[in-house]
């Protein structure tokens, strides 16, 4: 029976998640259950693109995405795949109309990655969290409203603000290894070996404005995926006020991030106003 195969389909894209994001993991957690396996379907799918680019050194990337890129789209259209990521996420795909158009900007994003020494000018900065972050967030946003297509459209803007928000923070977080060991740059107009308090500030200035527009969607989420998605915001936000206190040349030389410990502490604290209607 095939729903036996995608039930295994569905736990290893449960276990892809849980094994590369502790972030994410916990506020899947706090969405309604109906929704984890889809969501965990749709990271799923995105980390294994992500981890062909950043991961698969030494083989043809391109090559491997490609087939990847195929192999999806072939699925999605027989409803099938031997892939368990692949199949778990044509299922959600197919289930939550998923537009394919989100999917072709995702992988256009992942294969701009493949240029070796990559500076992104404004343009292609855009395109690149288009495709990488906000299309995600619309993916998710998909699953919430479960077929309301006028919600869809009126969160729209704030499902993009949201996903680029945690974009760029990912950037900031990593600028060290993008840069240093994979020889990107993506913030434009920045040379960073001249980075800038100045230049950092406009950074942080630039995404608390998405930080402040995502929050405004999170508040207009359904019940059953508004906590789930604030405790990410949470997560993030704290971590971009950790990143916003420190000096520019510490997170060119270390990986910041959050301890577990304050993440469990973060999401009680999500969980406690939530319960009191504050979010």
């Amino acid at each position: 029976m095939k729903s036996k195969f995608d039930n295994l389909s569905k736990k290893c894209s449960e276990l892809t998640t849980k094994s590369y994001s502790t972030s994410f993991s916990f506020g899947i957690k706090m969405l309604s259950k109906k929704f984890h396996s889809p969501i965990y379907s749709i990271y799923g799918f995105v980390r294994f693109a992500d981890e062909i680019v950043d991961g698969f050194h030494g083989y043809n990337k391109s090559k491997i995405l490609n087939r990847f890129e195929k192999n999806c789209f072939d699925s999605i259209e027989e409803g099938v795949s031997m892939n368990p990521i692949l199949n778990s996420f044509q299922n959600v795909v197919n289930k939550y109309e998923i537009d394919h158009i989100l999917i072709h900007q995702f992988i256009h994003s992942m294969k701009m990655d493949l240029e070796v020494n990559k500076i992104y000018d404004q343009k292609e900065y855009e395109k690149y969290i288009l495709g990488s972050a906000e299309v995600i967030g619309l993916m998710c946003l998909k699953v919430f409203v479960e077929g309301d297509k006028n919600l869809y459209m009126k969160l729209y803007p704030y499902a993009k603000s949201l996903g680029s928000a945690f974009q760029k923070i990912n950037f900031l977080r990593d600028i060290r290894a993008d840069y240093k060991d994979l020889g990107r740059t993506y913030f434009p107009n920045i040379d960073l070996s001249n980075f800038t308090t100045s230049q950092k500030k406009e950074i942080e200035s630039d995404i608390k404005k998405d930080f402040d527009k995502g929050y405004l969607g999170i508040k207009m989420l359904p019940e059953g995926s508004k906590l789930g998605v604030f405790i990410a915001y949470i997560y993030y936000l704290n971590l971009f006020n950790k990143i916003k206190s420190l000096d520019f040349k510490v997170i060119l030389e270390k990986r910041i991030r959050i301890s577990n410990f304050k993440k469990i502490v973060l999401m009680i604290k999500a969980f406690v106003l939530n319960k009191f209607g504050a979010i």
